[in-house]
């Protein structure tokens, strides 16, 4: 089918019609929005699967070098919306529509995100499959297709309640069954040695089934493949069980290798719950490396230039097995000999470091690792062996050098420390923002660093401005092709032209309508989903991520409680009205995560019913954050909450997609913050509190949290109310142990000694809203700003300076 005939309007709606008889099975006039979001899912579906074949044939053909980026998520969202704009059959289909009575923007809403992610790690790695994509780059995504996402998020009472996302139970258009592609991946057993080959006896084996999702590339026929694998048991049930009637143990073998693709991130509050994680991630790698291995050798004669024609990238360490893997699979099915295999899988494997916190770096204990993967953990200890003989001859004689560098923790129980394996397996290790990247050398890598300073690197995340410009803000996104031209969509720099009209009465004007529009838009969706109504007149102030105590969605809170008393005190005071927005998920096994959440449904609660304060502030939480959540809330936001503790926040992919719709951000001086800040400018960003060396001294000084508590009349009048049942007056003592952990407990992560310097921060953020036009100027600066934040940018940096891989032409 040509370009030019695909892109019809006539023809798109007479494909829409066809689809609906031959692939949804329905009366075109008796098709629901359902049925009509089947059908223009299949329209898309054909051209993406063109490309597809037509881009994996360029790319067999040219024996391209290729990039296989393992992610353990790719928290996708939609995919119609972004598969029409890539396509550019987006206004034709919307024509195809009318004829059945339908808008776009209703079809679209039919569509479930895809579950398969929860976090930045997942979406960040979404953003870098449409850019990979679009700058032409040969590349697969591996993970797995789970069939229950994480959890779907309700609130009941307050309280974060968690059931299965069963996005698949309609199916989906969007994959690609390969029936033809699947690899049996062994668990447990032992190893033996036998003729003077490595055996491993597996005690059990499930199969992996590939299932392949297109990303289209945009302004370019090229696309990626993300291919999710599905665990599949060997034997679907035991016939002679379900025969006597035994049905539970019929079904027991294909529920204990199956539930590997059923769930992201199990709770691994058991010991059940650890072994299927580490089971997940070992399942999803083994089989990605077989593929790859697979690949490669229909293309070339042998593995000896592996590393020539594939860049693995681990992101985070999820997929840190993969090293261990790799090594097998050469030396004990290939029999290549050890040192020049483990030349080879260095020279292969890169890895993105996610987190500075040394609780948060992954590690697996010894006994379980031999439980489930005897053999690997023979390898590990291997590597481990002789980068300790390599390290001695670093530093002599300094066993404390050693025991920090082992990729065995000996401190307790024995545990595999995933990310020393994913640094000594590869040849470079980046981290995601400026800061971030500069703290992992001069703290917890800092050893490494010592012996490899070359192989550390930085690349500061991006996202995609497709989605969170174009797809998410049509509206703005029409006033910059109006102004700027509509390229900017594959040049984000372009957006500096914006910086010649910030000042620009007319132009502001048709920017703050926007806004307001899509305020508008966002408070109806509030109302709809936690049943709150809000003024979209009122500052929308924005802070929307995972929950977790060092992103201080606490601290947030004692702001809102400050400003609260303050009005009741002074009810007559020249309030800016403000709307405090929460959203986002606590893991289910994170109990202060979840106590933060009922805390601020507490507190809402109180404060959204005082008569009192009305439209002056209101409190909400918006339940279920996800992708298409995301894209409504971010164009309505005017205040960017980004107020991690200094040296916490690796990057943040949020505060770049906030900025990019024009809200200001108050924040710290961490992650990327750093990096908008000097790209928009001091005057276009509210930066508070304590900076990295800051938190740094005060750690070594001795912090004292009690102090600020007994000094600061406003914080200690908020800590009482919340440990004294103010806000939980059915149980008073509810949130005591979360006020003791900031009293007597540490405040770990400081909100108290930043307190002071928050709120202070926030009456700047009020005194700067009351001139609507200054703030406006601000605004458009901050998104003039963003175009450095491009995923493109950062897949460049990527493919240049650690894949070795050229972007191909368009």
């Amino acid at each position: 089918m040509s370009q030019s005939l695909a892109n019809n309007s006539s023809n798109i709606a007479n494909k829409i019609d066809e689809h609906l008889v031959k692939t949804v099975g329905i009366n075109p006039s008796e098709a629901t929005s359902t049925d009509l979001m089947q059908a223009v899912a299949q329209v898309a579906r054909e051209q993406l699967s063109r490309r597809w074949v037509e881009t994996q044939a360029h790319e067999q053909a040219a024996k391209s070098r290729r990039v296989v980026y393992l992610s353990m998520e790719f928290l996708m969202g939609r995919t119609l919306s972004n598969a029409l704009a890539a396509l550019d059959l987006t206004d034709d289909a919307s024509k195809g529509l009318l004829q059945h009575a339908q808008k776009m923007e209703d079809i679209v809403d039919r569509e479930p995100d895809a579950a398969l992610g929860n976090g930045g790690l997942g979406r960040l790695a979404a953003c870098f499959l449409d850019s990979m994509a679009t700058v032409g780059l040969p590349s697969f995504g591996y993970g797995i297709r789970y069939e229950y996402g994480m959890f779907a998020q309700s609130i009941q009472s307050g309280c974060q309640t968690e059931y299965p996302d069963p996005w698949l139970q309609n199916g989906t258009p969007w994959e690609f069954p390969r029936a033809d592609i699947t690899y049996p991946v062994r668990f447990g057993g032992w190893v033996e040695r036998v003729n003077d080959k490595v055996v491993w006896r597996n005690a059990g084996e499930v199969a992996a089934k590939a299932y392949d999702m297109v990303i289209p590339g945009h302004g370019t026929e090229k696309v990626s493949t993300l291919r999710l694998w599905k665990a599949v048991a060997p034997t679907y049930i035991d016939l002679n069980a379900f025969n006597t009637g035994d049905y539970a143990r019929a079904a027991s073998a294909k529920n204990e290798y199956e539930n590997i693709s059923w769930v992201l991130y199990p709770n691994d509050s058991t010991p059940a719950g650890r072994e299927l994680r580490l089971k997940q991630e070992y399942f999803f790698v083994a089989a990605s490396i077989q593929d790859l291995i697979h690949r490669h050798l229909k293309e070339h004669p042998t593995l000896g230039n592996l590393s020539d024609k594939v860049a693995i990238h681990l992101n985070d360490t999820h997929p840190a097995i993969g090293v261990a893997e790799l090594m097998r699979v050469l030396c004990d099915e290939h029999f290549m000999e050890w040192n020049a295999a483990w030349a080879l899988c260095c020279k292969t494997f890169s890895y993105t470091n996610h987190t500075l916190m040394p609780e948060a770096l992954e590690t697996w204990p010894v006994a379980l690792m031999q439980h489930v993967l005897p053999r690997h953990l023979e390898i590990i200890f291997q590597i481990n062996k002789e980068f300790l003989e390599l390290a001695a001859k670093h530093r002599p004689n300094d066993n404390g050098f050693l025991a920090r560098l082992s990729l065995i923790d000996e401190h307790g129980e024995r545990r595999v420390r995933m990310a020393h394996l994913s640094i000594v397996g590869s040849h470079k290790v980046n981290g995601v923002s400026a800061l971030h990247s500069d703290l992992l050398v001069q703290t917890i890598f800092s050893d490494f660093a010592s012996i490899w300073p070359d192989r550390f690197t930085n690349m500061t995340n991006g996202v995609t401005p497709r989605r969170w410009l174009a797809q998410a803000n049509p509206d703005l996104s029409s006033l910059l092709d109006s102004t700027l031209g509509k390229s900017w969509r594959l040049d984000l720099d372009q957006l500096q032209g914006l910086n010649a009209l910030k000042s620009d009465v007319a132009f502001q004007n048709s920017f703050m309508t926007i806004k307001r529009t899509n305020k508008a838009r966002l408070a109806a969706y509030i109302e709809r989903t936690a049943g709150i109504k809000v003024n979209p007149d009122s500052l929308f102030d924005v802070q929307v991520k995972r929950i977790h105590e060092y992103k201080r969605q606490l601290l947030n809170v004692l702001h809102v409680i400050t400003r609260y008393q303050a009005i009741l005190a002074n009810p007559d005071g020249n309030w800016v009205n403000r709307t405090v927005i929460f959203a986002g998920k606590a893991a289910s096994s994170y109990h202060t995560a979840k106590s933060i959440i009922r805390l601020i449904h507490d507190v809402g609660s109180v404060i959204n019913n005082d008569p009192r304060v009305g439209d002056k502030l209101k409190l909400v939480f918006i339940p279920n954050y996800g992708v298409s959540v995301a894209e409504i809330i971010m164009p309505g936001a005017d205040l960017s909450e980004q107020i991690s503790t200094a040296g916490t926040e690796a990057s943040g992919t949020g505060n770049m997609k906030l900025a990019l719709n024009g809200a200001l951000t108050i924040g710290t001086d961490d992650g990327a913050n750093i990096e908008i800040r000097q790209n928009v400018g001091d005057d276009n960003i509210f930066i508070f509190g304590l900076k990295t060396p800051e938190v740094q001294a005060l750690r070594q000084s001795g912090y004292i949290s009690r102090h600020y508590y007994d000094t600061l009349p406003a914080l200690k009048s908020v800590l009482d109310a919340v440990a004294g049942g103010q806000f939980s007056p059915e149980k008073p003592n509810r949130y005591g142990p979360l006020v003791d952990s900031l009293i007597g407990g540490g405040d770990h992560y400081m909100l108290l000694a930043d307190y002071a310097s928050y709120v202070e921060t926030q009456l700047r953020v009020d005194d700067l809203y009351r001139t609507p036009a200054q703030w406006c100027e601000r605004a458009i600066a901050n998104v003039a700003g963003m175009g450095v934040f491009s995923s493109d940018r950062t897949i460049n940096e990527y493919a240049r300076q650690i894949w070795h891989i050229e972007p191909a032409a368009k």
